[in-house]
């Protein structure tokens, strides 16, 4: 790298996954729009073909003279070639397929076991796991090979376990997990000033938070926008909308289409609210996963209805997935602009900040040094942390109230034994984690019949697994 005035040249990122149809588009626009940083972004991904053509959206960029940011994107063939040389490594990865999915999300359904994303925790997230964990030890050692002193920062879920499991294979590793639930909820905390307070247009990055707990299940017990303490407000709050929910402008941003599976009246993080004084700040589809099935009970029911979230079926990702290869395709042959804007997402900012331009303070998935009291060390949590010249120092976040604490406690615990039983290949243990799950409230006999259906059906994506 070249530093020259405050700006970075000769930048090396490895992209894996860089074939992704979800985080390239996001990752160009923004290091696009980024005058302090240049270089070369090599794309990595298992369908070449895919790499091959987020190569030449991005390299379309360069002679645009909205572009501030001048990067060269690579096609690579072979992962260490994407890690030879590498500053930074970023990790987006589907792990198995969408095909797979259907399996994660809708045959517990069979059991009465209904998910909303599916990704994380529950039966859908554990099967994802079981996929993901021998990957990332693979990832790891690699990275220990060919750029040891590399930065990592993974955007894959299940996001607690593929850190975990970078640490776990490569203990030295310097990785850390991004999210932007918290942001999401800081925006809600935005137009709460406005409703509440008619403060208008605050930015959410402005809202100060204490974050701490998992990822998708993190909790807040301090917030504030400059003098205002924001935490009786969103008690006020939660009683004026409890009943009827509140779609904030995150949610209302959404196209009509999206809107059907992924907008959310927040009753769920108002309910939250009610039983733990503290703001649950993930959206209510991964939220109510993590709880035992008070939101998630049969639909026919109308239960998801009445807490104003949707369950995203797999059919939906599928059309997602085949209108972005083809918007992609639009812009790689120019029959499609591609607009340039600065997202949401910190990745650049953190880049910046490690690289010496600039010191923030941003939420972040780290194994626990401390930061979380009453966790165990090494769990990988999700606090504040303050990003610097080479360095993320997590931020002591404190000891949450025991009943929070002793439902993050149970997943803690839990995502432990499918660290173990992955790397192990230890079936037995892997459907203790299975039983243990709060949303796998049924027989053991109906659960061992679900585990071993969901199993056989990924069992391609478990080489050494007695199945």
């Amino acid at each position: 790298m070249e530093f020259i005035d405050n700006t970075v040249n000769d930048i090396n990122i490895a992209y894996i996954g860089g074939g992704s149809k979800n985080w390239t588009l996001k990752l160009m626009a923004d290091l696009a729009c980024e005058s302090s940083l240049s270089g070369t972004v090599k794309l990595y991904d298992i369908d070449f073909d895919s790499a091959s053509l987020n190569e030449s959206i991005g390299n379309s960029l360069c002679s645009r003279e909205d572009v501030k940011g001048k990067w060269k994107y690579k096609a690579v063939r072979n992962i260490e070639e994407a890690l030879d040389g590498a500053d930074f490594v970023i990790i987006s990865i589907l792990p198995g397929t969408l095909v797979d999915m259907i399996s994660d999300v809708h045959v517990p359904e069979k059991y009465g076991i209904y998910q909303s994303v599916g990704d994380t925790t529950g039966p859908g997230g554990i099967m994802r796991a079981l996929r993901a964990i021998p990957i990332f030890a693979g990832f790891a050692q690699k990275i220990k090979e060919h750029c040891p002193a590399a930065w990592v920062i993974n955007l894959s879920n299940p996001m607690a376990l593929c850190v975990r499991t970078l640490y776990k294979v490569f203990p030295n590793i310097k990785a850390f997990g991004c999210c932007h639930e918290v942001y999401s909820v800081k925006v809600l905390l935005s137009d709460m000033l406005y409703e509440l307070k008619g403060i208008n247009d605050v930015p959410a990055n402005k809202i100060k938070v204490n974050v701490s707990g998992i990822n998708h299940f993190t909790w807040i017990d301090k917030a504030s926008y400059n003098e205002i303490d924001l935490m009786p407000l969103f008690e006020e709050f939660t009683e004026k909308y409890y009943d009827e929910g509140y779609i904030d402008s995150f949610n209302r941003a959404l196209d009509p289409e999206q809107a059907e599976y992924f907008r959310c009246a927040n009753r769920v993080k108002f309910d939250l609210f009610r039983k733990y004084k503290l703001i649950a700040a993930a959206g209510d589809r991964h939220l109510a996963e993590f709880m035992p099935p008070l939101y998630l009970k049969n639909p026919q029911t109308q239960t998801v209805a009445l807490w104003k979230f949707a369950l995203t079926p797999v059919s939906f990702r599928l059309k997602q997935h085949y209108q972005k290869v083809e918007k992609y395709r639009k812009i790689a042959d120019g029959e499609k602009s591609f607009e340039i804007s600065r997202s949401t997402e910190e990745i650049v900012n953190q880049i910046k900040a490690l690289l010496g331009l600039e010191d923030i303070i941003t939420n972040v998935n780290l194994p626990n040094k401390g930061q979380m009291q009453g966790i165990q060390m090494g769990a990988v949590v999700e606090t504040n942390a303050l990003f610097s010249r080479n360095g993320v120092q997590p931020i002591v976040a404190g000891k949450l109230p025991m009943d929070v604490h002793n439902l993050i406690m149970n997943h803690v615990t839990n995502q432990e034994i499918i660290l173990k039983a992955a790397l192990n290949r230890d079936k037995e243990l892997a459907f203790k984690a299975f039983m243990n799950d709060p949303l796998v409230n049924i027989h053991e006999n109906d659960a061992r019949k679900l585990f071993d259906e969901m199993l056989a059906n990924i069992k391609e994506h478990l080489q050494g697994w007695n199945i």
